[in-house]
Parts: structure tokens; C-alpha cells; sequence
């Protein structure tokens, strides 16, 4: 299991006095307010960033980092994520996975065998959808439902599903 989760990407730089417009890759852009710190992917390293004020514009997540007051000491940062560590991740319900978890995770068919690994996850209006991908079919797109999501087991890495027809 991963660490760190994403919770954001640093989309532009937003006014000169070095606040960011982020895009929130987490299903609740309200956590920043509950966050004191976060993390930056420099490219190098992780930077802790101290979070100093939180608003919001359209889609996105302003940000004001305490001791970032210039837009040139922010904007090299354009395009690179910001993570939380695990304990300050938001709490899952029954039945919810962080997508980190997802990636990777080896797939079976109900019958036990190899279907594939799971690559990505799309996330739509409805239900996201868990790309995979498999030797005998390539890419195939598979709904997060419960009709085709059979069991995830994040400890094993591994998902069992049920093919409904027309999916391959």
C-alpha cells in the first residue's frame, strides 16, 4: 500500500504573491481546510508546505502557503502533485478504496483465473471505471459495480470480478 495519497495537482500559479490554483484529485476539495501541512513533489523530494489560507474558485482549490510570497518561488511547482501521508487521509466507508491502493492490483474471474492488472481508474459522474489490462483482450474498461465487483482484497493486491457480456 502506498504512503502517501494525492490529494491535489498544482494546475498555475494564481496572482503574484505565490498562491496556486489546485486541482483536486480527492472526492472532498473541502479537506484542505482540515490540513496544517502538505506535501510537494518537487521532482527531487518532498517538500513539506505549510498551508496558510484555503478558498475556492470553480473547480479548483486556492492555495496560500506560509512563507511562499512571490509568485517565482511557486511557479516551478506548476503541474506537480501534493500528497497527504496515510494518517491524514479521509476516512473510507464500506466498500471504498483509496485508488492508490487500486493501481496495480492483480485481477482474477470468479472462477479463479488471471484476468489481468488493474492500470487506472476513470472516474465519471455515475461510477468510476477500473481500466485494465490483459494479454488476451488489451485494454478493457470495467464499471465499479457490484454486478462486475466481486471481491478487492487491498492486503493481497488482488480484485475478483464477473464479466458481464459485451464487456470484451
Amino acid at each position: 500500500m502506498e504512503d502517501l495519497l494525492q490529494v491535489g495537482v498544482i494546475t498555475t500559479t494564481h496572482g503574484i504573491r505565490g498562491e496556486v490554483k489546485v486541482y483536486p484529485t480527492t472526492d472532498d476539495a473541502h479537506r484542505f481546510e482540515d490540513l496544517t501541512y502538505i506535501l510537494l513533489d518537487t521532482g527531487k523530494e518532498l517538500c513539506e508546505l505549510e498551508i496558510e489560507k484555503v478558498r475556492y474558485f470553480k473547480q479548483f482549490v486556492i492555495l496560500k502557503f506560509k512563507d511562499v510570497d512571490n509568485i517565482n518561488d511557486i511557479e516551478p511547482y506548476k503541474g506537480r502533485s501534493l500528497y497527504v501521508t496515510r494518517e491524514f487521509a479521509v476516512p473510507l466507508k464500506e466498500n471504498e478504496y483509496y485508488i492508490a491502493d487500486l493501481i496495480d492490483m492483480k485481477v482474477y474471474l470468479e472462477d479463479g483465473s488471471f484476468f489481468g492488472t488493474l492500470k487506472d481508474v476513470m472516474e465519471t459522474g455515475a461510477n468510476d471505471v477500473y481500466v485494465m489490462e490483459t494479454e488476451a483482450f488489451g485494454e478493457v474498461l470495467i464499471p465499479a459495480i457490484k454486478d462486475c465487483i466481486k471481491a478487492v482484497d487491498v492486503e493481497q493486491g488482488t480484485m475478483t470480478i464477473h464479466l458481464l457480456e459485451g464487456l470484451c
